[in-house]
C-alpha cells in the first residue's frame, strides 16, 4: 500500500536569523576580465614587432646596397685608370716609325697649372725633340699671353732644347699669338701666321682696383697692421703711396725690358723696330709680317708639307685622360698622384 507524504513545510526563521544566513552565504564570483582587450593588446605588440623587425630588415638591405656600390664604384675606377693606362699604352705604340713632324699645342692663357703650363709645354717639347723619326717641331700657338715667368722657362727650354738635338723649331701662330704667347713664339726659327692672326703685345701690365673712396662713402674704415713699411703694398683697400706706384712701375720696366731683350734675340736682323714695336701694340698677320715680327704665311698643313717635307703630323701635347679626369673629379688626390707616377715613363719617352 502506497503511502503518501506530506510536504514538510520548514517555518520561517526570524530576521535576525535571516541576516547570519544571508551574511554567510558566499560571495558571487567577480566577473572575468574580457578577452578582447588581451587579443587588443597582442595585436598592438605583434604590429610594433613587425615594424621594428621591418626598418632592421630596410636598414640591413641599404647597407649592403650602399656597400655594394662603394665597391662597384672602386671597381669602375680602377678599370677607368687601367683603361686610360692602356689607351695611352696604344698611342704610343701607333706612332709611326717613319718620318714625321712633331706637333706641340698652345691653347689658353699661360699659367702654371694650366694646360698651357711650363710643365706641360716643356714635357711635351722634351718627347719631340729627343724623338729620332721626328724631323722638326712645331708649336701651334693660339693664346693671349699669361705669365711672363712661364712663358721664360719654356722659351730657355727650347733653345737649351735646339742645342742638344739639331731640329728646327716652327711657330704657326692661329687666332692669337701675344704677349707671353709671343715670348716663346720668338724661340723658333720662323714664325707663321695668317694674315688675320694677332700678334705682338710686347709689354708687361700690372693690374688691380682700389676701394679707398668707395670705403670712405659707406664709411668703412680699412684697418691694416702690418710688420715692414711696405708689406701692405697694393692692398686694394690702401691708399697707393707715390713711391709705392713707383717702385711697382720699376719693377715692371724690367721685365719689359727682359721682354724686349728676348724679342731681339729671338728675331735679330729680321726685326724692324719703331716706336710702337715695343710699346703693347698688337697688329694683325700681315702687318706682322711687313714689321718682322713673323717670317711667312702658312698653317700646320703648309709647314709639314712644305716646309718640314714631313706631311705626318704626330700630336705631342700632353693630354688628360679618363683616369685623370676621374682622379680630379672624385677629389681623390692618391689616386690622382698614383696615376702621374704611373705615367710618367710614358710622358718622357
Amino acid at each position: 500500500m502506497t503511502q503518501d507524504f506530506e510536504p514538510t513545510h520548514t517555518p520561517p526563521l526570524p530576521d535576525n536569523e535571516a541576516s547570519r544566513v544571508a551574511a554567510a552565504a558566499p560571495a558571487p564570483a567577480p566577473a572575468a576580465p574580457a578577452s578582447v582587450n588581451v587579443n587588443a593588446d597582442l595585436s598592438r605588440l605583434e604590429h610594433v614587432l613587425a615594424q621594428v623587425t621591418g626598418e632592421l630588415m630596410r636598414d640591413r638591405r641599404n647597407e649592403r646596397r650602399w656597400r655594394l656600390f662603394g665597391r662597384l664604384a672602386w671597381f669602375l675606377f680602377a678599370l677607368a685608370i687601367v683603361w686610360g693606362l692602356a689607351s695611352s699604352q696604344r698611342g704610343k705604340a701607333s706612332t709611326p716609325n717613319g718620318p714625321h713632324t712633331a706637333l706641340v699645342e698652345i691653347r689658353g692663357e699661360i699659367a702654371a697649372g694650366s694646360d698651357a703650363s711650363a710643365e706641360n709645354i716643356v714635357s711635351a717639347l722634351r718627347a719631340a725633340f729627343e724623338e729620332k723619326n721626328a724631323q722638326a717641331v712645331v708649336m701651334r700657338i693660339n693664346s693671349p699671353g699669361g705669365s711672363p715667368v712661364q712663358a721664360g722657362i719654356v722659351y730657355d727650354e727650347i733653345r737649351r732644347l735646339k742645342v742638344l738635338h739639331p731640329k728646327k723649331v716652327y711657330a704657326v701662330c692661329e687666332e692669337v699669338c701675344a704677349s707671353g704667347a709671343y715670348y716663346m713664339a720668338v724661340a723658333a726659327d720662323e714664325i707663321f701666321v695668317d694674315k688675320a692672326s694677332i700678334v705682338g703685345s710686347i709689354g708687361v701690365l700690372m693690374d688691380g682696383f682700389g676701394f679707398t673712396g668707395t670705403m670712405e662713402k659707406l664709411g668703412v674704415e680699412r684697418r691694416l697692421i702690418t710688420a715692414g713699411a711696405n708689406k701692405g703694398m697694393l692692398d686694394p683697400y690702401s691708399p697707393l703711396k707715390p713711391e709705392q706706384r713707383a717702385y711697382a712701375q720699376a719693377m715692371i720696366d724690367q721685365i719689359h725690358q727682359q721682354f724686349i731683350g728676348v724679342v731681339k734675340e729671338g728675331r735679330g736682323a729680321r726685326l724692324h723696330e719703331t716706336p710702337d714695336t715695343f710699346s703693347g701694340l698688337f697688329w694683325n698677320g700681315e702687318d706682322a709680317v711687313k714689321q718682322g715680327l713673323a717670317d711667312h704665311f702658312g698653317n700646320l698643313d703648309y709647314v709639314a708639307r712644305d716646309v718640314v717635307k714631313a706631311e705626318d703630323v704626330i700630336d705631342y701635347t700632353l693630354q688628360e685622360n679618363v683616369a685623370e679626369r676621374l682622379a680630379k673629379r672624385f677629389g681623390a688626390s692618391i689616386g690622382a698622384g698614383a696615376v702621374h707616377e704611373l705615367q710618367a715613363p710614358l710622358l718622357r719617352r
